[in-house]
C-alpha cells in the first residue's frame, strides 16, 4: 500500500461550541494521508483514472466541511474519513484537523482520526 498525501487545504467554515463563533467563518488546515493501491497501478499507466484524483478529494472535504457547520473538530475529522472511505478506494486514511488560533498561546489546534476501510 502507498500513501498520497494532500497537505495544509485552507478551508474557511463555521465551526465552534461559543455563540461568536457560530456568526463568522474560521480558517481550518487539513492535512491527509490517503493509503491505497491505486498508485501501484497509475505509475504503470500514467492514467489518472487509475489513482485518486486529488481534486476531487480535496473537493468532497471542502464542501462536507463548509456545509457541516459542526462545533467539533472531532466531528468533522471522522465524517471527512467516514466520507473519503466510502467515496475513494483507500484501504486507510488518516484526516488531521487544525484549528490556527483556537488557543492563544498555541500556534493551533487540532484533531487527528485514523480509520480503515472494512477487511484492510
Amino acid at each position: 500500500m502507498d500513501t498520497i498525501l494532500i497537505r495544509e487545504l485552507v478551508i474557511p467554515a463555521v465551526i465552534g461550541v461559543h455563540a461568536w463563533e457560530r456568526r463568522i467563518e474560521q480558517r481550518l488546515v487539513v492535512d491527509l494521508e490517503l493509503d491505497t493501491a491505486c498508485v501501484a497501478v497509475a505509475a504503470t499507466t500514467d492514467d489518472v483514472r487509475d489513482t485518486i484524483d486529488y481534486v476531487a478529494v480535496c473537493t468532497a472535504v471542502r464542501e462536507l466541511v463548509r456545509e457541516a457547520r459542526a462545533q467539533l473538530l472531532e466531528v468533522l475529522a471522522v465524517r471527512v474519513a467516514e466520507h473519503l472511505l466510502a467515496n475513494f478506494p483507500l484501504g486507510r486514511i488518516r484526516v488531521r484537523i487544525s484549528k490556527p488560533g483556537a488557543v492563544p498561546e498555541a500556534a493551533s489546534v487540532a484533531v487527528q482520526v485514523q480509520r480503515s476501510a472494512p477487511g484492510a
